[in-house]
């Protein structure tokens, strides 16, 4: 059987330009697999498109929080406005197979010696951040494999673990012995490092080796289908800045 060559992404985010750019990106780096660690839909105006695509493709994946709140009616008072304003539409956007898809998605996952999640494995239904080692290190508390990846952030940077935790940007990952690592793969669909172009990474577990890819794509095809779906102006104008 061939080894796994795994292409690992999150925070699609509806971002229809974007995911096809990486998915042919994707296919020049010998990928057999495909992992997402959550919010395939929200903000942008593809959330159907990039739903079906990973279906279709059979991704492994987790529920994110924007997967959450658009495939399950609950009030979002504690939801940020602008989050809050495209949840609504793309509740609108999604056929009820495709909201109980998202609904049925796990939270976390074990894949082949691997962790996926979207937040954290402490808590992960309430989706908090992971900025700063502390909050790193009680993910730590929880996470019995080497690597696990997880997204929301929307920032690529890793959390490294042997005596204490420290974090790192990274561009290739390899494993030592004896550490674990909780790693942000960053976003597909809205970046926030200031690098507008779309992240993701691919992991060979034979080489137990981690690479961080940038992939241009179309932003202003993706600008003008915000727009005109009347979503938020900011989020048409956060795209060029990857902010």
């Amino acid at each position: 059987m061939k080894d796994k060559k795994y292409a690992v992404m999150g925070d699609i985010h509806g971002n229809k330009e974007a995911l096809s750019a990486v998915l042919e990106h994707a296919d020049t780096q010998g990928v057999n697999a495909f992992v997402c660690v959550g919010d395939v839909v929200g903000y942008n105006a593809d959330p159907a498109f990039c739903l079906e695509t990973i279906r279709d493709m059979n991704f492994i994946i987790v529920r994110g929080n924007h997967d959450h709140y658009c495939s399950h009616d609950e009030c979002l008072e504690d939801f940020h406005p602008l989050a809050a304003n495209v949840v609504d539409w793309t509740r609108r956007q999604l056929t009820n197979d495709q909201i109980r898809f998202l609904r049925e998605m796990k939270l976390s996952r074990r894949v082949a010696g691997f962790t996926i999640v979207h937040s954290t494995l402490d808590m992960p239904e309430k989706w908090g951040y992971v900025f700063d080692t502390l909050e790193a290190d009680a993910n730590f508390n929880y996470q019995s494999t080497t690597i696990c990846f997880h997204g929301h952030t929307h920032v690529p940077v890793l959390y490294e673990k042997q005596d204490r935790v420290t974090r790192k940007e990274y561009k290739i990952l390899k494993f030592a012995l004896g550490r674990k690592y909780f790693v942000n793969v960053g976003s597909v669909g809205q970046p926030r490092d200031g690098d507008p172009r779309a992240a993701y990474v691919t992991y060979d577990p034979s080489l137990k080796e981690v690479t961080l890819h940038r992939v241009e794509y179309d932003i202003e095809t993706t600008q003008k289908k915000i727009r005109k779906a009347g979503l938020p102006e900011k989020l048409a104008r956060r795209l060029e800045l990857g902010k």
